[in-house]
């Protein structure tokens, strides 16, 4: 393969087709006569610099089969630096093209020379971008632990708790909803501790069968019930000298709460079935997406328990509340994703867009299962918000227009003002505060509009 740089040439005049290919011999250069071939090739192999007939088939003398080529090359390719070619008559277009993306643009007849400096800057400022995106990658927020992407101010915070817990042997309880990598959080605390060279066993307690539970849990002894035709190793007793993560540890039923209580007052299990008592180092680390003293205050969770397992409690915040994760945790996952798949997939602005928009519910399970729907769905190689299945953004809500009533100005302000403080309130949790903050009010002004629309916080 070529290790020169790319450069197509979207022309559809043989000439001058002819006068490029040969006049650029330091470039690898590719010839498109319209635009389906230009992007057709751009998909392919995203070229550094592209230069572009204004005049294109099926109308060469109508510029806007060119500037619809300009658009679709950089929405595939955005760091393909593109030089416009235009004739002596159109420089509004030319100009216009510039204000759409374009490089810069020439105008014919071509000079070689100037053309050929016009195409050195422009590889110039491809190659600086191309560097400043992988010392971006390089240096992405990732934190200093293993699998966790972080660069807002409270993911930050939380990893800081992590590093400083994980040489610690104190019983660790990681609360926060579903989908926000709690078990990554239990895997770093082991890999940093002194117990990193012994086993990670975790066990999801709520997808496990209550007559189940207490077996995977501690074991049972051949004969021990019908079924059981060895002896079988519980979880804890594998957590040996290493560290046990109880995931969804609310969802214990009451009854193998006790026994749990024991083994982590005592340090030692019996196995079902069996009267050996067998002493057990492991380092417990909980989670769970529910509020445990809501759980001891409804009577589901027994409050000694909770205090044995929770020594310390790690909240770990939703997808919402880390902006600045969103965009480069998706790029991670799309990374892996192309490796994985042999592939280039993108994202263009509308789905980057709307990741920042969307309020992620299902936090990042949510968003890895949003990607792979689009990466394998999507056209062209190029994830959209439609893709997504995302909004690209907010419907503004409109004045009722139902049997073609007029409605006022002060009604069209009021629809979109309403919308506006809802939206803010969704993005900020319904916290006063943050979305005053950033609908640039008071506080009390927001109080008084919350009020004027009637709306639910």
């Amino acid at each position: 393969m070529s290790k020169l740089k790319k450069l197509l040439i979207v022309e559809d005049d043989i000439g001058i087709q002819k006068q490029l290919r040969w006049a650029f011999d330091e470039f690898d250069v590719h010839i498109a006569n319209n635009k389906e071939e230009a992007i057709s090739f751009v998909k392919q192999f995203k070229p550094a610099v592209a230069t572009l007939d204004l005049g294109l088939p099926p109308a060469p003398d109508d510029a806007r089969e060119g500037l619809a080529t300009l658009d679709a090359i950089l929405e595939i390719s955005p760091l393909t630096k593109i030089i416009m070619v235009t004739g002596n008559h159109d420089r509004a277009n030319a100009i216009r093209s510039i204000n759409q993306g374009a490089f810069d643009f020439y105008q014919k007849p071509i000079d070689i020379d100037i053309l050929k400096i016009t195409l050195d800057r422009a590889c110039r400022v491809y190659e600086l971008e191309r560097e400043y995106e992988k010392l971006v990658e390089i240096a992405a927020p990732q934190s200093t632990l293993p699998g966790i992407i972080a660069s807002s101010e409270i993911m930050l915070k939380t990893c800081r708790q992590i590093e400083k817990l994980a040489p610690a042997n104190v019983s660790t309880f990681l609360n926060g909803e579903s989908g926000t990598g709690k078990e990554l959080f239990a895997n770093a605390l082991h890999t940093l501790s002194n117990r990193k060279d012994g086993p990670f066993v975790a066990i999801n307690c709520a997808a496990i069968p209550e007559n189940l539970l207490e077996s995977e849990l501690f074991g049972h002894e051949k004969g021990a019930f019908t079924g059981a035709t060895k002896r079988t190793i519980g979880k804890i007793e594998q957590a040996n000298g290493g560290t046990l993560l109880l995931d969804e540890v609310g969802d214990i039923p009451l009854n193998i709460q006790v026994k749990l209580l024991r083994f982590i007052q005592e340090r030692t299990i019996e196995r079902i079935g069996g009267r050996e008592h067998i002493s057990v180092d492991v380092r417990i680390v909980s989670a769970s997406h529910r509020n445990l003293e809501e759980l001891i205050s409804a009577g589901e969770f027994r409050e000694d328990l909770y205090y044995r397992i929770a020594e310390v409690t790690v909240n770990i915040p939703p997808l919402r509340e880390r902006q600045d994760d969103i965009i480069a945790i998706a790029r991670f996952i799309l990374r892996k994703m192309n490796k994985d798949n042999h592939n280039n997939v993108t994202l263009n602005n509308s789905a980057l867009h709307a990741m920042q928009e969307h309020n992620w519910p299902g936090n990042i399970r949510e968003l890895e299962n949003k990607l792979k729907r689009a990466f394998f769905l999507c056209d062209n190689g190029i994830i959209s918000a439609q893709d997504m299945e995302l909004q690209e953004e907010n419907e503004i809500e409109q004045p009722n227009l139902t049997n073609n009533q007029p409605y006022t100005l002060k009604e069209a302000r009021e629809a979109v003002e309403k919308t506006t403080i809802i939206q803010a309130l969704k993005q900020c949790d319904n916290n006063i505060s943050k979305a005053a903050k950033v609908l640039d009010i008071s506080r009390p002004t927001l109080y008084d509009l919350i009020s004027k629309f009637s709306l639910d916080v």
